[in-house]
């Protein structure tokens, strides 16, 4: 509204300025007339007062005019500060987040360990020479323990093929079993027995399945007996 009235004014006193000088041209275009002194008296008065009420105008105008730079580079400058304000805001939130971050890096960092002491270290070097002692130990192979054992294989009868019997007890396979020297043992009434020698690994083989299996060939073996057991 103030940058409005300096505005209507401006245009009301051109509208004056124009009538001023239409008149003017009016009363130089009329009609020549025979003039006179008094004639010529007047006209000059008129002119003379239409010059100051034009430099007049041109004052107030020339007035208004400044006065209304001054209120577009005020506005200018009041427009100007809230920017300026929300920047230095901007730069100073943006200061505070940097801050907050070197907060909390310094948060993370961990306090240094205390130094060790000569008994700690002494205590530690020994701990860890005995875990490496305890693992050794453990890793270590222990002993295979082995035996030898004889079986006293007993066939049904004497019609009972000896070959093929020691041919099936042979085949038969279990880790840590090794088949060794065999004969036969007469037992009486014209029946042979089958003895055969083998080699265990103890952990691996248990008797009681060695024998369980060459029961299990029951079309050649009637029984088996453990005839000796040495250990190696």
């Amino acid at each position: 509204l103030q940058l409005c009235q300096p505005l209507k004014a401006v245009v009301s006193t051109q509208s004056t300025g124009e009538a001023a000088r239409g008149f003017i041209r009016a009363s130089l275009g009329a009609e020549k007339k025979t003039t006179t002194e008094e004639t010529l008296l007047e006209r000059a008065t008129y002119l003379e007062s239409s010059n100051k009420a034009l430099k007049k105008l041109v004052e107030d105008l020339q007035k208004r005019i400044t006065s209304m730079e001054a209120l577009v580079q005020g506005g200018a400058k009041v427009s100007a500060a809230p920017t300026k304000a929300a920047a230095a805001a901007a730069k100073k939130v943006e200061e505070s987040d940097d801050d907050d971050f070197k907060f909390s890096d310094d948060e993370d960092e961990k306090p240094a360990a205390p130094k060790e002491t000569e008994m700690q270290k002494m205590k530690r070097l020994a701990a860890e020479k005995k875990a490496e002692a305890d693992k050794k130990a453990k890793d270590k192979k222990k002993p295979v323990l082995k035996s030898n054992v004889i079986l006293d294989v007993k066939p049904w009868d004497d019609e009972t093929d000896m070959k093929e019997l020691e041919k099936a007890v042979r085949g038969i396979e279990m880790e840590g079993l090794v088949w060794g020297s065999s004969k036969l043992v007469e037992i009486g009434f014209g029946i042979k027995k089958l003895q055969i020698s083998t080699c265990i690994v103890d952990d691996l083989v248990g008797l009681y399945d060695l024998e369980d299996n060459v029961s299990a060939l029951e079309d050649f073996v009637q029984s088996v007996d453990i005839a000796s057991h040495n250990k190696i």
